[in-house]
Order: C-alpha cells, then structure tokens, then sequence
C-alpha cells in the first residue's frame, strides 16, 4: 500500500471515530464528511534537493482574466454579509471511568481524544506516554495536580499549539499580517462568533445542502479558519475572511459527495470577488480536500477551479500537484517542542513510519507545519483545542495564510513565484532516529520568503 491510500484510510478512520464517540447524533452524519476534508492524495517520491529556480519570463498579471460568467447571478454584496450565526458544538461528554491508551502500529486517529471529557477522577501520574499523544480542549476537566504526571504540562501544550511557528510572529511585528487580503474558505459550518476570526470575516455564507446536523458549529471549520486569521493562532491574523459553509452534498456515504456542488461555491467566491475593490481582492482559496478523475462531479470542479485561476485566485488544497504541478507535505512536532526552531519539526505523524523506512522521499516539495496545532474550537466563542495529530487540513489554510502575507508586500505576487521563491528559500535540517540521520527538508521559512520577495 502507498503512502497515497495509507493517508486516505488513516483520515477516513478518523472522521468515522470521531462521529462515533465525539459528536452528538445530531452532528453525527455531518461529521463524518471530514474523512473527505483531510483526505490528501500523496504520491510516493525520491528523496533529492529541490531546484526550484524563479521564473525567468515575464509574470502573468493577476488582474482578473476573461473568465464563463454565464452561471454568475451577480446581486450587489453589503458588507459584512453574516448569513447565520450557527450554534457551538457540544460533545454531550462525560467522566472517564479509565485513561485510553495509544498503540502507535494501529494508525487510528482519535486514540486518545479527551476533548470535552472528565479526568478528574483518574490518576494519571503514570500515564506521560499516552498523554504526549492526546487531543484536549478548553472543556477538558484535569485531576488535580497531585494526580498528572511529571514532564505534560497541558498549558504549556495549548499554549505552545498557539503559536503558528517558524517565526511568523516576527513578520506579525513588521506589519506583515495580510490586511486587506482576501482569503476564502469553503468548509464545514463555522462558528462565526469566535473571538479569533469574528473581527476578521467580512462573508459568511452556506451552501443549500446545509441542512440537520451540519446547521451545528463543526469542529473543521473552526480549525481552519483560525489556522489562516485567527488574531493569536492564525498566520494571516489581519486578513478578510470570506467563508463559505459546504457539505459536498454528502448523503451517508464517500460514495455521494458531489464535487459539483463544490464547484458551485467555487464560483461564487469568482462572484464575490468581482464585486470587491481592486485593492481588497480576494487572492487565495484555501479548500482542505481533494479530489480524482473517478470522483463524482469531477469536471465541475475542475472547470470551476480553472475559472478561479483565470480570475487571479491562487486555490490551495489536497489536489495542489495536479492543478499546478506543486507538492507540500506536512510536519509533526513533539508537544512542548519550541514551534519556531526548525529543529522541532520532524515528519508527520500519520507518514513518519514510511519516510524512516524509506517509503517516501521529498522531492521537490515543501514541508509545512501540520501536528501539535491548537485551535478555535466550535464549543464557544472563547474556547480552544489542542490537536495533537493533524492531517492536510491544517496545512492548507497554513499555506494559504503564508500567501496573503506575500501577496501585502508584493501585490504582483503570482502561485508560481511564490512556490518557486518559498522552495529557493526554505530550510533543510537533519533529523536523527533510531541512531541513523536523515535529510529533512525543504521547510518552508516564511521570514525568509517575504524577504526574498520584499528585496526582489
């Protein structure tokens, strides 16, 4: 099995896991979508250094291109335009009678959710290795401190999780924070109150097939939103958010998602951004999910993804090679691990096993933070999460964070300097395990890519 069909299964166990014992009935059908919005389709590479060079011809303009808009219905857009404030999600938990534990050869997510629960009467003092691997979030009740193990600190976990790492932080305090830079998402239904993001949105819509269950906060949106402009996790905390809620048409099964009705928010997103200034465009789609030939509504996607290009939206998701020929893969990090020294990052933990045996190598790709992520969470407009194990989701609106930076210092910017630059730029580290010593890289360095574009 290639890492491709290893990473579809391992995500579609974790959506199916987390219907089963985290999302109440009503959420249940609609959570189990997320095996869909974390599905990243690899491909099994050798492991040399990239040679990425910047393009020598002249760049495309990004002014929007002549594009169909015979499917448009333009009406004029007031903003902010917040067409529902959806309610917070409750895991309907209770109190843990044992700790679960995890097994690192079961390749399950989820083994060591305690997000929502009560610990407060376990003792957990002998438990570090199992907690070093676990999600948790605001709800969470701890044992008292007599009772946690030495070395899990779980506030200094979140707060860790917090940071966005590889030093954007510093670009934060240059003034590098993508305002006025439109960045669309279309995902799960979002919290639109959460005191990350909620300054930030300047469009909240939902797809017709928004219905039953997904009318709830889903955990999936908050997460990625507050990835891209959350104001203390997110990358781009001064970007426009123009969000749109989309369920694929999903029908109980992966079988009847209809990347058709995708398609249809794509291009609504192509008819917001005509109505925005030239000076407040929309420039990146961030979509954490893929799709292949034999998928259902394939060439409407397609054919609407092409139609966003043409308009001078970068469109950043799980398919990303084949639209423009670019590969990413995404990083783990240890828990208290310092998010921005390079030297914390490590591969992933859903593909570590298969790049230490060799199995997958890295090739002209860029490896972007992925594990160890805390979050807005769908609970309450205050509340956070901390996710101890990611997927492709967390690193879209990363990359699509990273681009709005670089689209405020050079207007100009286009994908394919961007991704060009950012691998001329990035860093590679060596990694030690299990006594042998591996090349890791190339990883994107944000500091250094805004530089490089600042100076060119």
């Amino acid at each position: 099995m290639n890492i491709k069909s290893i990473a579809l299964s391992i995500v579609v166990a974790m959506a199916l896991s987390a219907c089963q014992s985290a999302i109440p009935s009503s959420q249940a059908t609609a959570t189990n979508i997320a095996a869909l919005y974390q599905s990243p389709p690899l491909s099994v590479q050798t492991v040399s250094k990239p040679t990425a060079t910047l393009p020598q011809s002249p760049s495309p303009s990004v002014q929007a291109t002549e594009i169909n808009t015979a499917t448009l219905s333009p009406s004029l857009i007031v903003f902010p335009k917040i067409d529902r404030h959806p309610s917070a999600g409750d895991f309907g938990r209770g109190k843990l009678s044992t700790l679960p534990s995890y097994n690192p050869d079961s390749g399950d997510y989820w083994q060591m959710d305690l997000r929502g629960y009560d610990l407060s009467g376990l003792d957990l003092r002998n438990s570090v290795k199992d907690l070093s691997y676990a999600d948790f979030d605001d709800k969470t009740i701890w044992p008292p401190a007599d009772k946690m193990p030495a070395g899990f600190d779980w506030k200094q976990i979140m707060n860790l999780g917090k940071n966005p790492g590889l030093n954007l932080k510093t670009l934060h305090g240059e003034g590098i924070t993508g305002k006025n830079i439109g960045i669309a998402i279309i995902d799960q239904t979002l919290l639109v109150d959460h005191q990350e993001y909620a300054d930030q949105i300047r469009l909240y819509e939902e797809a017709d097939n928004i219905q039953g269950g997904w009318l709830e906060s889903q955990m999936h949106g908050s997460a990625v939103a507050s990835i891209a402009v959350g104001k203390t996790v997110g990358v781009a905390p001064e970007a426009d958010l123009y969000f749109i809620a989309n369920s694929l048409c999903y029908q109980g099964t992966q079988e009847s998602v209809d990347f058709s009705c995708l398609a249809k928010s794509v291009r609504r997103i192509i008819e917001i951004n005509q109505q925005l200034p030239a000076d407040r465009k929309i420039r990146v789609l961030s979509m954490s999910i893929g799709w292949e030939p034999k998928s259902k509504g394939y060439d409407e996607i397609q054919s609407a993804v092409q139609d966003a290009r043409k308009a001078g939206i970068f469109i950043i998701c799980s398919s990303e090679s084949d639209i423009y020929g670019f590969q990413f893969q995404a990083m783990g990090r240890a828990p208290l691990a310092d998010p921005d020294k390079f030297e914390s990052y490590e591969p992933g933990l859903f593909w570590a096993k298969d790049f230490f045996e060799g199995q997958t190598g890295l090739q002209n790709t860029l490896l972007v933070p992925m594990d160890s992520r805390t979050t807005a969470s769908p609970t309450g407009a205050s509340d956070y999460v901390f996710y101890r194990e990611g997927g492709w989701s967390w690193s879209i609106p990363y990359i699509a964070g990273v681009y709005a930076l670089a689209a405020q210092v050079r207007p100009d910017i286009t994908p394919e300097v961007f991704w060009s630059t950012a691998s001329q730029t990035g860093r590679t580290i060596e990694i030690s395990h299990a006594g042998k010593q591996y090349s890791f890289g190339v990883i994107f360095d944000p500091v250094a890519l805004i530089h490089a574009l600042q100076g060119s």
